[in-house]
């Protein structure tokens, strides 16, 4: 029962994530104060690599920096390992 909170808890915390960069476009684009490029990783490797990489794509954001290309896909293999080790079986 507590893996379905759990994965409750990864999807709202994906959205935020997938805001996040959403936000971080928008700043961007209008010459604001940005989100740092640690926070967004950070995020992504807290269990948000869902969330980032989907960001990534929508808003077409930070998709050719080669930290970005190579570390959000890798927070996405994490965030299966760990979808996979709480499911029960």
């Amino acid at each position: 029962m507590i893996w379905q909170y759990l994965l409750l808890v990864m999807a709202a915390w994906n959205v935020i994530v997938l805001i996040m960069y959403g936000i971080d476009k928008w700043k961007a684009k209008h010459d604001r104060w940005r989100i740092s490029e640690a926070a967004l990783l950070g995020s992504a490797f807290c269990l948000g690599g869902a969330g980032a990489l989907f960001g990534m794509t929508v808003f077409r954001h930070k998709t050719k920096k080669w930290k970005f290309r190579i570390l959000v896909p890798l927070s996405v293999v994490l965030q299966a390992a760990v979808v996979y080790g709480i499911l029960p079986r």
